[in-house]
């Protein structure tokens, strides 16, 4: 067993994981064969999918697997591909740390000098929900449920069913299907094999565009894509929002203190109640309005927030830093 703390060095084709989660694990063999992959992080559960029983339940996958498949072959004499070959890594000092969510920093700085970035880029290691997929915690290649009109119901899938290969990869726990989804096409057909009641059965999945898109408000690299509002705070619970007449799920949050100077030039103070932007009504956390304007706004953007402050509504403009 190895652990490692740190991305320095680390073989980037071999160790291919989400990059913003806290805790991984790789099954590999002694050739750097994959064999499977424990590690996952929902929106608002960081721990859902990790317990020892899944843990043991993915071990025990990996080994099978093992035994499976036929003896190594020639090692590859490719290069490994590391953190060290981005551009943006000189900026990193000879005893700096670095975490794995600057991988996708790096790579995304790396693009956009090239040119060649796109908000496609953030759409990374897609829930199995975006399919209609429900995934049992353990075992976790179980379908827990199937959504109704999802690409999954369409394919004939029931809940109940096993899932063996996504895409061609051979699958036994919620982060190898996370893997496997993320390895598939922004648009295009996969093919995806599952077992009901031992009767190994299969489907294509046929994958339209933005079918990847989900709440990434959590990542922690997303905090390196300008433009950022400048705006923080608290949202307000049920029942602040009720005595405001706002409705339980709408955004509401609570201007915090220290606010940047893009903040205070627009006039807006500790506590203001943020409720909007350019007029529309959102469902949004604060967090998920920090994603929301990211990935919705250009540099040097001038916004239009909707506030209240000691209950009056007012209207100011929030220019974003260039």
């Amino acid at each position: 067993m190895l652990r490692l703390t740190s991305l320095r060095g680390v073989n980037l084709d071999v160790f291919e994981f989400d990059f913003d989660l806290t805790w991984m694990a790789f099954f590999l063999t002694a050739d750097e064969r994959v064999l499977g992959r424990f590690g996952s992080k929902m929106p608002d559960d960081a721990d859902k999918y990790r317990n020892i029983e899944a843990l043991n339940f993915a071990m025990e996958a990996a080994l099978k697997r093992h035994q499976q498949r036929p003896p190594a072959g020639k090692p590859s004499v490719k290069p490994p591909r590391t953190v060290e070959e981005y551009p943006g890594f000189a900026k990193f000092g000879p005893k700096s740390c670095v975490h794995c969510h600057h991988a996708y920093d790096l790579r995304r700085e790396a693009l956009q000098e090239k040119g060649t970035w796109s908000l496609d880029e953030v759409w990374v290691y897609p829930l199995p929900e975006n399919v209609g997929w429900t995934m049992a915690v353990t075992p976790g290649n179980r379908v827990d449920a199937v959504a109704e009109k999802s690409l999954a119901a369409a394919s004939g899938m029931k809940a109940g069913d096993f899932l063996l290969e996504v895409d061609d990869k051979a699958v036994a726990t919620f982060t190898d299907v996370q893997h496997a989804l993320h390895k598939a096409p922004t648009k295009g057909d996969i093919a995806v094999k599952w077992s009901r009641d031992g009767k190994p059965m299969n489907a294509v999945l046929k994958l339209e565009k933005g079918w990847r898109q989900t709440d990434v408000s959590w990542r922690q690299s997303l905090k390196g894509l300008e433009p950022a509002s400048g705006l923080h705070g608290e949202d307000l619970n049920a029942e602040e929002k009720n005595k405001l007449g706002l409705p339980a799920k709408a955004l509401a949050f609570r201007q915090g203190n220290f606010p940047t100077p893009q903040v205070r030039q627009a006039g807006i103070l500790q506590n203001d109640i943020i409720v909007g932007v350019d007029g529309k009504k959102l469902e949004l956390t604060a967090r998920q309005f920090d994603a929301h304007i990211r990935l919705n706004y250009q540099k040097g953007a001038t916004l239009t927030l909707q506030l209240l402050r000691d209950g009056k509504r007012l209207d100011l403009q929030l220019r974003l830093k260039d």
